[in-house]
């Protein structure tokens, strides 16, 4: 059994050893090996920019500790309620840490119990919404493989990451993790023709056969409609798309209640989507293979360094410092330094910490 570990006001307030060296730069990574909650309650408030973690996921592994360790770590509770309230006390020290601007990446598969699948990554997502943090995105990490030996349901291959932020403005660098556009726009006949082959003509015919659409607004609409091929030519875009009232719908809603687009083309009669020359922003849905470079011990859940590219050059500003509470052998912080970043990372397990430990020396070593 695994008893709630809640914060003990009987903790010293004292600042962990590295942490003043690392705020002041002198130091670009420390690993402390511990109790997460003890060491966090002890640390400065807001000196963190981004929280990266992926903790032990409920009743699915043992971990390599001690048995005076094992009484203290998340993941063995008799129930899902107790994991879940351990899991957001820890997250209530991260959010103490965090910067106003500050985000936090958690990790997290689910569990099934008697063939009745938990919902665990979503029990403890929704309990840290009540808590105040704003959940911004729930990707889906498709791991490109699943379990094999399962006979009565689909396999499972994905995982949860979800994107928390402490308030409605946060750090968040697109343009470091845009796609590049598969192509450039072409130009066929004199007319500019988009990477997916659109050039405008149809949606010229349409606004100017329009039943739907005033004088005004098809005049409006061609200006538009000019104006995004005349970007497209110039290279400031790669592709549009346009939706014209009475032609196409709007994406999600007709409602302008629900959808501004709805509004948009109710109000204007027409909207365009643009992608521009730079690339564009991934989707929520991730295509990352689990398995990782480093590895040199028994550790089954280690974080692939490709999952931690995006949130880590997104959300952490260059210089920055990324807390992982459940660091295992160091992806996070090895991430972290080498993307410019700084890393503090914190861990139950000595064997787990020790592996970390000869990881970062060599990464070090490195720069």
């Amino acid at each position: 059994m695994v008893a709630s570990i809640p914060i003990n006001a009987s903790w010293p307030a004292r600042t962990v050893p590295g942490v003043s060296e690392l705020i002041a730069g002198d130091a670009r990574h420390l690993l402390l090996r511990g109790n997460c909650l003890r060491l966090m309650a002890a640390m400065p408030p807001e000196f963190v920019d981004c929280v990266v973690t992926s903790p032990p996921y409920w009743k699915m592994r043992e971990y390599d500790v001690n048995g005076a360790e094992a009484a203290e770590m998340i993941g063995g509770e008799n129930s899902p309620d107790e994991y879940v309230q351990n899991l957001a006390a820890v997250f209530d020290q991260c959010r103490r840490l965090l910067s106003e601007r500050g985000s936090l990446w958690l990790n997290l598969g689910d569990k099934y119990m008697g063939k009745n699948l938990m919902g665990m990554p979503w029990r403890v997502a929704l309990e840290m919404q009540k808590r105040g943090w704003i959940l911004r995105n729930a990707v889906i990490w498709d791991q490109m493989k699943g379990t094999q030996s399962v006979k009565d349901r689909m396999r499972d291959c994905y995982e949860h990451v979800f994107h928390f932020v402490k308030s409605r403005r946060y750090h968040f660098a697109a343009d470091e993790i845009l796609i590049p556009p598969k192509a450039a726009p072409t130009t066929v006949n004199g007319k500019a023709v988009s990477a997916t082959g659109v050039c405008g003509v149809r949606y010229r015919r349409q606004i100017e056969s329009s039943d739907a659409l005033s004088d005004g607004e098809k005049r409006a609409a061609l200006s538009a409609l000019d104006g995004a091929i005349r970007q497209m030519r110039d290279g400031e875009i790669v592709d549009f798309r346009m939706t014209i009232r009475g032609r196409q719908r709007t994406y999600h809603s007709d409602s302008r209640k629900i959808s501004g687009r709805a509004k948009e083309l109710a109000d204007k009669g027409f909207f365009i989507m643009k992608i521009g020359s730079r690339g564009f922003l991934p989707t929520d849905i991730w295509r990352i293979v689990p398995e990782d470079k480093f590895r040199e011990d028994g550790h089954y859940a280690v974080f692939p360094e490709d999952l931690l590219q995006r949130p880590l050059k997104a959300t952490c500003p260059k210089g920055g410092v990324v807390l992982d509470p459940f660091s295992g052998t160091g992806s996070a912080v090895a991430a972290a330094l080498s993307l410019g970043r700084r890393g503090v990372g914190i861990e139950l397990s000595a064997v787990y910490h020790k592996t970390a430990q000869k990881r970062l020396r060599r990464l070090s070593a490195l720069f």
